[in-house]
């Protein structure tokens, strides 16, 4: 997602129009079916991911498959979610019509394609194979044998990114010990266009709001309890994961396969190189118990256009590695804290030990009867907190 929104994000701003873009994309997604089942990958976009796809143009296909919310609850096993110490965030305590939308992975990264064509980028169809990076340009050599020279390349490629190998950008971080798994949920009780995670020993649950009225499960939890849940017959996964939501929607039935996938926190010690620069996955992958991921990959695109556009402004060439450096100061500002928020409440919230388990109770408690704070946190989900992008700095509607 993050290559094709840089790219569409690259072709709408006028500061960086007159730019000839390629996407280098093998397999690119193609908008499924109205009538399509909903895809089992799922994420929470922000106000800023909604206000950057406006400005792409891709908000209207992937608005009619996306879900808002307005409410999220957050609540530790031990915990009653109606209690006093749950933390509940409510769009209507910031005066916004939402909190933000669940929105499908696959529609996300059509609808971006689509555009980036739509205004002009020229998409190839083929892998990255060879990636020669000088003072003055990048030599680019893709799988089909075509060769080609740019004056910079934006490893937009994901956590295994090629580009970000073939630049010398050493990573950090570590194996979370746990798998994600995902399916699509039909409930007894509506969900109410709200976002739930309850915290548990063996890791956070979360059900989102869809919009056919099921719930996208994402269940992060120990490897082997992960196997196990993905084979098990449906009427025991059904209990099982009844009980480990706490009963809060009744009776959870699954409706569609199951799947999981492994956690991991990495992230590139640079953003930056000689002619190359990294945005999203290809940067640093976070837990998804805050569904950060695509949030911080949108900003980092629109950051890069504001750098790059200033730059073209100034007469200066866009792809020098002191302009890069100004993106990568901006956004590891903003990631890093990010990331390692994120790190710690996984920390947290991984074991059974007693004073880890009052500590997570006090926090939320905490969180839940400091408006300031409280609202403080709000604002930053809704991705208009710190140093945004021009095209996000604005009061939320």
């Amino acid at each position: 997602m993050a290559g094709a929104g840089t790219a569409a994000l690259l072709a709408a701003t006028p500061a960086t129009q007159g730019l000839r873009i390629a996407l280098v994309e093998p397999r690119p997604a193609t908008p499924p079916a109205a009538d399509a089942p909903l895809d089992l990958r799922v994420s929470a976009l922000s106000r800023a991911s909604q206000q950057l796809l406006e400005r792409t143009g891709a908000w209207t296909a992937v608005a009619a498959r996306a879900a808002p919310y307005q409410r999220m609850e957050v609540w530790e096993e031990r915990q009653d979610p109606a209690g006093p110490d749950a933390l509940v965030f409510d769009a209507a305590e910031l005066g916004e019509p939402d909190l933000g939308h669940i929105g499908e992975n696959l529609t996300i990264q059509a609808a971006l394609t689509e555009r980036a064509e739509a205004l002009g980028v020229v998409l190839l169809r083929a892998d990255l194979a060879t990636l020669e990076a000088t003072r003055d340009a990048v030599r680019l050599g893709l799988g089909d044998g075509r060769e080609f020279r740019a004056g910079l390349v934006v490893g937009a490629d994901g956590a295994e990114s090629a580009v970000r190998r073939q630049a010398g950008i050493d990573t950090r971080g570590r194996d979370y010990g746990q798998r994600a798994l995902v399916a699509h949920l039909a409930s007894e009780r509506p969900h109410g266009d709200t976002a739930r995670q309850r915290f548990l020993d063996t890791g956070p649950l979360a059900l989102l709001p869809l919009a056919d009225g099921r719930c996208s499960l994402v269940w992060s939890t120990l490897p082997e309890l992960a196997q196990e849940l993905t084979q098990c017959p449906e009427d025991e996964f059904s209990v099982r994961v009844t009980a480990a939501s706490g009963g809060v929607l009744g009776r959870l039935v699954p409706t569609t396969a199951r799947a999981s996938f492994p956690l991991r926190l990495m992230h590139a010690r640079r953003y930056a190189a000689e002619r190359v620069a990294l945005v999203g996955d290809a940067a640093h992958t976070v837990h998804p118990l805050a569904g950060q991921g695509i949030n911080l990959a949108l900003l980092d695109a629109a950051a890069l256009v504001d750098v790059l556009g200033e730059a073209l402004a100034a007469g200066d060439d866009p792809g020098e590695l002191a302009v890069l450096r100004r993106y990568e100061r901006w956004r590891k500002a903003e990631a890093l804290p990010a990331i390692a928020l994120l790190d710690g409440i996984q920390r947290l919230y991984l074991g059974g030990n007693p004073l880890q388990s009052r500590l997570r109770r006090g926090a939320l408690g905490l969180a839940q009867s400091s408006g300031t704070f409280k609202r403080a946190l709000m604002r930053r989900a809704l991705g208009v907190a710190g140093e945004v992008p021009a095209s996000v700095r604005r009061a939320p509607s």
